[in-house]
């Protein structure tokens, strides 16, 4: 086994397992998972994947996932740690930027099995930009960490280009008409500009009426349109109290919230605690798909 943890806030793991053991699970943003070589089943909520060599996942920072292994496989996890985005590193980077990136990932990717890359010309960069980290830590260690933060920011550009392609909203599956996916695609892009999510600017940009679109949102979504956009703000208020050193002043400011108090309100009334009992519980709410159990 080889574990390549030079730079803290990536930590990439290549290893070689004939079964799979459960691991030690930690909020951080989440795991991008590199198959180089053997078969299996990925499972996440209780639903089996069959996976094989250039397999590609994301694993969402929950215990219901696993891998049931057919042959001996190689793995390489590349792991995106909370230090990143905290102030207790000297690299110079656009921190709020790559947060931004990140905190979209975790909060749009649907956490259902399944291959994350949806072409092979994607899955070919991956490839060689995780072959170029792996070769970097083990060649040149701390030389290296600015080349490492841009090939990661390829990584995270990947990514949401992946996951824009792909149907992890949670719409109905017989669900034949794009225009929920586009329009949840539109919301969580601008969900920190209160005046692009009002219903009058949806309304313009899908070109339907106002009305219209509260219920053909409702009808689509099994919730108002004011209920989505407050919870999908939340999740990003999860992983803002859970991986980063955000205020709660610079929090409500960036998500649209009148204060503090209207923050840590809203939060109790949907979550069920208050804002300091959730980080001392440490396990994201919100974000987390209640069918997560056994």
């Amino acid at each position: 086994m080889q574990v390549l943890e030079a730079y803290k806030p990536f930590k990439i793991q290549e290893i070689e397992l004939t079964e799979w053991k459960q691991r030690p699970v930690k909020n951080n943003f989440f795991e991008l998972v590199l198959i180089k070589s053997g078969e299996g089943t990925q499972c996440i909520n209780y639903n089996d994947y069959t996976y094989d060599k250039d397999s590609m996942f994301l694993l969402p920072p929950l215990k219901c996932h696993s891998f049931n292994l057919k042959k001996p496989t190689k793995f390489v996890f590349l792991k995106f740690t909370d230090s990143f985005f905290k102030n207790i590193n000297n690299v110079s980077i656009d921190r709020n930027e790559w947060f931004k990136e990140a905190s979209y990932i975790l909060s749009n990717y649907n956490q259902l099995p399944g291959d994350i890359i949806k072409n092979d010309i994607d899955r070919n960069y991956l490839k060689s930009l995780i072959e170029m980290i792996l070769q970097e830590s083990r060649n040149y260690g701390n030389e290296s960490i600015s080349l490492i933060t841009s090939l990661m920011t390829s990584i995270l550009e990947l990514l949401i280009r992946n996951i824009k392609k792909g149907a992890y909203f949670e719409v109905p599956k017989n669900n034949s008409d794009d225009r929920i996916t586009r329009i949840l695609t539109y919301i969580n892009e601008n969900i920190n500009k209160t005046e692009l999510l009002k219903i009058e600017n949806l309304a313009d940009v899908f070109m339907m009426s106002p009305t219209y679109v509260s219920e053909f949102f409702k009808k689509q979504i099994s919730m108002s349109l004011r209920e989505y956009i407050i919870k999908a703000k939340l999740k990003l208020v999860e992983i803002r109290l859970l991986n980063s050193d955000y205020t709660l002043t610079q929090i409500a400011d960036d998500l649209g919230f009148t204060d503090v108090s209207h923050l840590s309100k809203t939060f109790k009334r949907y979550t069920g605690v208050t804002i300091r009992e959730f980080k001392n519980n440490g396990e994201y709410m919100l974000l987390k798909r209640s069918v997560c159990v056994g």
